[in-house]
């Protein structure tokens, strides 16, 4: 062994990898920069950061006025309690208040994305009560705590599940997915099948307090509704006194186009999350937003939550500097321009690979579902392989890309394209040219057919 994977070995020797067997982390890659849209390596290589790391790093790496908030903070006052308030956390505020959906109206300020939502779960409950069931939906992801990954549709919820370190009270929804739907049926003669049902759910299920849904589904495939979908959703929770619950801690933070997807139907949620942009991931932050109807029934009642590192210093003072440069950003065209160019290449990719079943997203948000047979949508992998460990295609692809400088993330069934909003159209080609050779390894163990690929984003233009 180097030096370099000698240490990397004291490291995995006595510590934990997330998501994986131990064995499979044994020599993970050692980064030591980044920049722009890029992330260095210890032999000097460079990766186009083609998934913004974790779907949270939106303005790129190294943006020097939020690495100045942050050192400016640290400086003066790196950690106060919570108990008493800052001028960072009501400059956050403020920030936040300008960009928030109307009627969100109060915050609480965690440490992260499923910390959000742990917040989140005590205030339906408590202000919901006596109802208490969460509704959720099978594609869905919401954090890796006992609450969030309660209501986490995704295979990962199994184990947890197994360990007994879940909560009780949580149902999964048919999902908004049209190129499998789950009811069998075709947009728009479907009559949007997905959201009607939630109707009868709520009602012979009885007790529900809250939806929860990811307005633009992450993780688990980068899923846009129809149109239609979350205007009636909300429809359906208002007339059954349900609070419409919107994680947008992927989502959110101009990933979809605007600030948060929900902006892009015009619905307001009553309950909001929202972390990794927040702060462009150079902090870890996560946000709870109530409207007036959850914030008011705390007027009397005790909220019973809290953390140690609410409302750090920290973390609240990289939010003002984000919220300025992603409206500059915004200002300046350039990922109206490029989400549009990133689209229309990724369909050309569809074109030419066989493996791709289904090109969707919106914005900077993307997913490439990748299939052994188009005709019939059979997928090289299912949601068991996951969690036994078996060889992924979409691994096998988003590795091949790796090893030629372009990282992306893979999931079961699906690869995700989510690059930094910073990123150009010269630099999405040289992602796409090496994510077009990669995508051979899937060709190569197709079942051809002439059946050209699903395009479910199409019908989400209005």
């Amino acid at each position: 062994m180097s030096k370099i994977e000698n240490r990397i070995k004291e490291l995995t020797d006595h510590t934990f990898g997330t998501w994986a067997r131990q064995k499979a982390w044994s020599l993970p890659k050692m980064i030591v920069d980044a920049q722009g849209v890029y992330m260095y390596d210890d032999q000097g290589k460079s990766y186009l950061d083609f998934t913004s790391q974790l779907m949270c790093s939106n303005l790129g790496h190294k943006n020097k006025a939020v690495i100045e908030a942050i050192i400016k903070q640290a400086e003066k006052m790196p950690y106060i309690a919570p108990g008493f308030v800052t001028e960072t956390s009501i400059q956050a505020v403020k920030a936040l208040q300008t960009v928030m959906p109307k009627g969100l109206s109060k915050f609480f300020f965690s440490s992260s994305g499923a910390a959000a939502n742990e917040a989140a779960l005590k205030f339906i409950r408590q202000s919901m009560a006596p109802a208490y069931k969460i509704v959720s939906r099978y594609h869905s992801y919401h954090g890796a705590t006992v609450g969030a990954m309660s209501f986490t549709g995704d295979p990962r919820r199994w184990p947890s599940e197994q360990a007994r370190c879940t909560v009780q009270g949580v149902r999964f929804a048919p999902d908004c997915y049209c190129y499998r739907c789950p009811f069998d049926k075709t947009y728009p003669e479907c009559n949007i099948q997905c959201a009607q049902y939630l109707d009868y759910m709520f009602k012979e299920e009885g007790n529900v307090a809250a939806f929860i849904v990811e307005p633009v589904v992450g993780t688990n495939g980068r899923i846009v509704p129809p149109p239609e979908y979350f205007p009636l959703v909300r429809k359906i929770c208002n007339e059954n006194n349900i609070l419409l619950f919107a994680d947008e801690v992927m989502s959110g933070w101009y990933r979809t186009g605007p600030c948060f997807a929900m902006d892009a139907w015009d619905i307001q949620p009553d309950i909001m999350t929202t972390a990794k942009g927040a702060t462009a991931a150079y902090t870890p932050l996560g946000i709870t937003a109530v409207s007036n109807k959850v914030a008011e029934f705390f007027d009397e009642e005790m909220f019973c939550h809290g953390q140690t590192y609410a409302y750090h210093a920290l973390a609240s003072a990289a939010v003002p500097a984000a919220v300025s440069e992603y409206k500059k950003l915004m200002d300046s065209g350039l990922p109206q321009k490029v989400s549009k160019y990133l689209e229309q290449e990724l369909y050309k990719l569809s074109d030419k690979h066989e493996c791709i079943g289904d090109v969707r997203g919106v914005g900077h948000f993307w997913g490439l579902e990748i299939v052994k047979n188009r005709k019939t949508k059979e997928p090289f992998n299912t949601k068991p392989d996951k969690i036994t460990g078996a060889s992924l295609m979409t691994a096998k692809i988003a590795g091949e890309a790796m090893a030629n400088g372009v990282f992306l993330n893979p999931w079961i069934d699906t690869l995700v394209i989510a690059p930094p909003l910073i990123i150009t159209e010269q630099e999405v080609d040289k992602a796409i040219s090496v994510l077009d050779k990669a995508l051979e390894i899937g060709d190569k163990e197709v079942e051809s057919t002439s059946v050209a690929a699903s395009r479910t984003s199409d019908f989400t233009k209005k």
